[in-house]
């Protein structure tokens, strides 16, 4: 709010001057006149001049005194009356001799008072309304009746990455981007809700926004305001669960179909021929094992969302405990090497440091035997596996190489997905189910830790997994 400032001295001076001048003038000529009719003569005339001037003097002083004592009062209205448009609503208590101006000084502190009550009820309105409009977990925008934004609160700034300067003023339809489908008449008389796709720095958003009229009591429309629901997250479990019974529908199928096929072919006269049957009941015992491994994966990883899983966690000589692990594939290795297939070779390069870390061993071991056995599988006759194990400041860093096909550079962020298979049909002749790596990386997060892969085609890739850990030192006495 502006201020206003009184000037001292013009106003009300102005009005004194003048009327004391005026006053003063006609006591003067009066005063003249009486005098020239009671002395009568003409050589009296420097006395009554003398007299005129002392009667002249005293009633300036008379009628400066009066007028002060008229205006006094109104100046005094007239400063409260700034004070109270310029913010201040305190009262002075004052007694005039008018009773006049006594009961519009009265008026005056009524007003201030009521005015003040006023503006604390307002402000307080309006601190609440801005506090409701801060905390909101959902955006809020509010237009003018032109539709141009007067009011954004700070989630919607932030769902749409914006600064408040770009959204003030602006209209709504172009700030959300709905100008073309969508003008402010349907807005006001549709009332829609409306899905909106923004792709903003942080990556794709979808927003519900609900729009609801403003209204005066007269039933005025005041503007729009629009409430914008996040529901990005909503939408990509859906789609998440959508691709995930599709995908778990054609796994089972797959396999179903063939063991039906299979069986058919034998129902039909093939059990007959007894190698013919032996090849088909086995091909169907292999087809019935993964689908009993891809179930026990989703039972898995089910109860991993639900949060039914607990880590059973111990203090480990991570050293030995890779060790141990790389030192059982050496012995199924050995026994089961095919004379005429030359075995891969594991390279073991560890630190010479002892690594103690809290790890729920069964599960770490499942995540281990997955990726070696990933690396066996796709890595070339005679090929290199790497295991590598060092420290990093308060992580432990294990990675593992191989020297296999390698990982697009496409897929590297989608492996870690349900069902995901870069080479679905050499996959499936592998006898894998797609959720390997996926209930790998929930383990690993689990334990706070991160995994991640790094591939060049036709030169191999390495899978790396982090794990926090403290430095544990003996204290020797």
């Amino acid at each position: 709010m502006g201020e206003i400032v009184g000037k001292k001295g013009s106003f009300w001076q102005s009005i004194r001057f003048k009327l004391i001048l005026c006053f003063n003038l006609q006591l003067l000529f009066f005063l003249g006149v009486v005098s020239a009719f009671l002395y009568g003569s003409f050589h009296k005339i420097a006395t009554s001049f003398i007299i005129l001037g002392i009667t002249f003097v005293i009633f300036i002083f008379v009628s400066i005194l009066i007028i002060h004592v008229f205006m006094r009062p109104i100046d005094q209205l007239q400063k409260q009356s700034v004070r109270i448009y310029n913010g201040d609503y305190s009262k002075k208590k004052v007694s005039y001799c008018f009773d006049e101006l006594n009961i519009l000084g009265r008026i005056f502190n009524e007003l201030a008072d009521r005015i003040e009550k006023m503006q604390t009820s307002i402000e307080y309105e309006r601190n609440r309304l801005n506090s409701v409009l801060k905390h909101m977990t959902d955006g809020v925008i509010a237009t003018d009746r032109k539709g141009n934004i007067v009011i954004i609160n700070e989630m919607a700034l932030s769902q749409l990455v914006i600064q408040e300067k770009e959204a003030i003023g602006h209209s709504i339809l172009q700030l959300l981007k709905i100008e073309k489908e969508y003008t402010l008449h349907n807005l006001l008389e549709d009332n829609p809700q409306v899905l909106v796709d923004f792709d903003v720095a942080s990556g794709h958003s979808t927003f519900y926004v609900n729009f609801s009229i403003i209204r005066r009591d007269s039933d005025f429309i005041d503007g729009v305001i629009a409430v914008l629901v996040d529901v990005t997250q909503q939408q990509k479990t859906e789609l998440e669960r959508q691709q995930f019974v599709s995908n778990v529908s054609h796994e089972l199928r797959t396999p179903l179909t063939s063991i039906h096929s299979y069986l058919e072919a034998l129902s039909d006269g093939a059990l007959k021929d007894e190698a013919v049957a032996s090849g088909f009941l086995k091909i169907s015992l292999k087809e019935t094992e993964r689908m009993i491994r891809m179930i026990s994966d989703l039972l898995h990883l089910s109860k991993i969302d639900s949060g039914q899983t607990s880590l059973k966690l111990e203090l480990v000589d991570f050293n030995d405990f890779i060790n141990h692990i790389l030192n059982r594939f050496e012995m199924m290795k050995d026994r089961s090497a095919d004379s005429s297939k030359k075995a891969c070779n594991i390279i073991r390069k560890f630190t010479k440091r002892t690594l103690w870390v809290e790890i729920d061993t069964d599960k770490m071991i499942q995540v281990i035997d997955n990726i070696i056995n990933n690396a066996l599988k796709y890595s070339p006759e005679g090929g290199k596996i790497q295991v590598r194990l060092i420290d990093t400041h308060r992580n432990v860093l294990l990675s593992i190489s191989d020297q296999g096909l390698g990982i697009p550079k496409a897929d590297l962020k989608k492996i870690f997905e349900r069902f995901y298979r870069v080479d679905k049909a050499r996959d499936k002749k592998q006898g894998g189910t797609g959720l390997g790596l996926s209930i790998s990386k929930e383990i690993i997060q689990a334990h706070g830790g991160h995994i991640w892969a790094e591939s060049t085609e036709e030169i191999g890739s390495t899978f790396y997994i982090s794990l926090p850990y403290q430095i544990y030192e003996e204290e020797w006495e």
